[in-house]
């Protein structure tokens, strides 16, 4: 469970984009959402940004953020869908 945010950059509504970025290590920043720009659905938390070590990060804000299939995938015959990533604060900047 994660624990509640003290303070949060962003709030339900605000649009954001996600850093584009290349770590030498593991993140768990999915590459096909750098650079995109999504909608903060909601806050869900504070965690232990675990980019840094397995909980041994400092605490951040984690966010729900909605994004079009289309600006993720490209147009698909298969229609246009609502893809929710729950992102690190270190991972999204204003757009």
């Amino acid at each position: 469970p994660l624990g509640p945010v003290a303070e949060a950059r962003f709030s339900a509504g605000e649009r954001v984009r996600v850093r584009r970025m290349r770590p030498a290590g593991h993140t768990r920043c999915p590459r096909y959402a750098r650079g995109a720009v999504g909608v903060v659905e909601a806050v869900r938390g504070m965690d232990s940004f675990p980019d840094i070590g397995p909980y041994a990060g400092p605490p951040e804000p984690v966010y729900s953020v909605a994004f079009s299939s289309e600006d993720l995938f490209g147009a698909s015959e298969e229609g246009r869908w609502t893809v929710l990533l729950d992102l690190f604060e270190s991972y999204v900047d204003r757009p």
